[in-house]
C-alpha cells in the first residue's frame, strides 16, 4: 500500500491529504532520470580520467611498443652509419691510395639530398615528423652504400688490373744513369739558362752526349710527337693511362711514330740540344692527372735506398737548368 502524505490546513485546523496530479509525477520521474544520467556523465569522466579502458591500455602499450623499437632502430642506424664512415675513410685513405685513385668527393657522397622537400607528404602524418626524418635518414644511408658499393667495384678493377698499372707507373729513369753522374738540375726554382731570371723548373734535366738513347720509362702509347725549334724542341709524350703522362723534350731524333705501343725500356729517342736549349740533355717531367709532379719520386725500379737518396741529393741542388 502506498503512503499517503499529509498536510496542516490551518483554516481548518486539519491534515489535509496531498494529492500528487500524474504530471507532476512525470516531472518528477524525468528530474529523476536528467540527475541519474547526469550524474552517471560526471562519474564516468572522472573514472576515465584517473583509469584507462581496455582499448586505452592496448594502444598505450602499442605506443610503447613502438617507441622501444624506434629507439633500437636508431641504435642500429647509427651503428650502420658508423660502419660506413669506417668504410668511407679506409677507401679513401687506404685503398685509393694504394691504387693511386682520387678519393671520393663528398659531394658526390651526399649527392641528391638538396633542393626539394621530398618528405613534405610525411610529415602531415601523425607524427610526421619523427617518420619524415627517419626516412630520410634511410635514404641518405641507402645513398651512401650504393656510392660505396660503386667503389668497391672500381677498386675491384684496379685490383685486377694492378699488374698493367705497375707495368704504367713511369718507374726507371729515361736514360742510361748508374753512377747517377748525368743527373743535372731537378724539380724546383732555377736560373733560366736563356733569360737569367729564377723561374720554377717542372722536371728533370740528364746531361749526356748527342745521340744517348732515351727510354719509355712505362707502358704506355705516344700520344704526341712534335718537331719543334723553340720551346720544348722535339719532343715526346707518352701517355701510360691510369693518369700519367711524360714528356721527353730538346731530343735530336725520334726511334717511334705516333700512336705506336711501347713498353718500359724501350728506345724512344735520342739526346739531343733542339728548343730552348744551351747544350745537349734531356729534359724529363712526370704528369699525373693533368698536373706536373715531381720525377724523382717515381725512380723507386732501378734505384736502390741509397742511391735513391743521393740522386734526391743531386736533384736538390740549386743553380741553372740547361732549358
Amino acid at each position: 500500500m502506498a503512503k499517503c502524505r499529509y498536510r496542516f490546513n490551518p483554516g481548518s485546523l486539519r491534515y489535509d491529504e496531498i494529492r500528487i496530479s500524474p504530471r507532476d509525477k512525470f516531472k518528477k520521474f524525468l528530474t529523476y532520470i536528467a540527475a541519474s544520467v547526469l550524474l552517471a556523465i560526471v562519474y564516468y569522466g572522472i573514472f576515465a580520467y584517473f583509469f584507462d579502458s581496455p582499448k586505452e591500455k592496448g594502444l598505450k602499450r602499442q605506443i610503447s611498443e613502438l617507441q622501444i623499437n624506434y629507439e633500437l632502430l636508431n641504435k642500429d642506424l647509427g651503428k650502420i652509419e658508423n660502419a660506413l664512415v669506417d668504410m668511407q675513410e679506409r677507401d679513401d685513405n687506404i685503398y685509393r691510395t694504394i691504387f693511386e685513385a682520387e678519393p671520393i668527393h663528398k659531394t658526390m657522397r651526399d649527392a641528391g639530398f638538396g633542393g626539394v622537400n621530398r618528405y613534405i607528404d610525411l610529415e602531415k602524418l601523425t607524427n610526421g615528423e619523427i617518420i619524415a626524418s627517419t626516412a630520410k635518414r634511410l635514404d641518405q644511408i641507402k645513398q651512401k652504400i650504393l656510392v660505396q658499393a660503386k667503389s668497391y667495384d672500381e677498386l675491384i678493377d684496379l685490383a685486377e688490373n694492378k699488374e698493367a698499372l705497375l707495368a704504367a707507373v713511369p718507374a726507371i729513369q729515361p736514360i742510361s744513369n748508374k753512377d747517377l753522374r748525368r743527373t743535372a738540375s731537378g724539380w724546383g726554382y732555377r736560373i733560366h739558362p736563356i733569360y737569367k731570371i729564377r723561374k720554377f723548373h717542372y722536371g728533370m734535366d740528364f746531361t749526356a752526349p748527342t745521340g744517348t738513347e732515351i727510354y719509355a720509362t712505362g707502358d704506355g702509347v705516344i700520344r704526341v710527337l712534335d718537331k719543334s725549334r723553340r720551346g720544348y724542341g722535339n719532343k715526346i709524350i707518352v701517355d701510360h693511362g691510369y693518369g700519367y703522362q711524360t714528356l721527353y723534350a730538346h731530343m735530336s731524333a725520334f726511334a717511334v711514330k705516333q700512336g705506336q705501343q711501347v713498353r718500359r725500356g724501350d728506345v724512344i729517342g735520342y739526346v739531343g740540344s733542339t728548343g730552348l736549349s744551351t747544350a745537349p740533355h734531356l729534359h724529363y717531367e712526370v704528369h699525373l692527372n693533368n698536373k706536373r709532379v715531381n720525377p724523382v719520386n717515381y725512380y723507386f725500379n732501378d734505384l736502390t735506398a741509397e742511391e735513391y737518396e743521393r740522386m734526391i741529393e743531386l736533384s736538390m741542388k740549386a743553380g741553372q737548368s740547361f732549358d
